[in-house]
């Protein structure tokens, strides 16, 4: 069966391969993102400088605006207790009896 199927398949295989390789440039360059191998990139639009600090801004206003209403996220809600009133036997340590 293999035999048979393998004379039709090699002039396909290379009909493809032919094909993919016509459709390939050899020197295509790429232009999706910005290389800057040594050399300074270019600078930021101000429209993205702008939006840049707009959001830095945000975050750090929503940083500090929730640590001062809601500091207990911080602190606790409660007060700590104070560890010298423990008893040792809350503390789990035996006693010589």
């Amino acid at each position: 069966m293999i035999s048979r199927v393998q004379p039709l398949c090699k002039p396909l295989l290379q009909h493809l391969v032919r094909n993919a390789v016509k459709g390939m440039a050899p020197t295509t360059v790429r232009q999706s993102h910005v290389v800057s191998y040594r050399v300074a990139p270019p600078p930021h639009s101000k429209a993205t400088r702008i939006g840049a600090e707009l959001v830095g801004a945000a975050m750090w206003w929503w940083v500090l605006w929730h640590l001062y209403h809601e500091h207990e996220h911080v602190t606790g809600e409660f007060p700590y207790p104070d560890p010298s009133q423990w008893t040792n036997k809350e503390l789990g340590i035996p006693t010589n009896e």
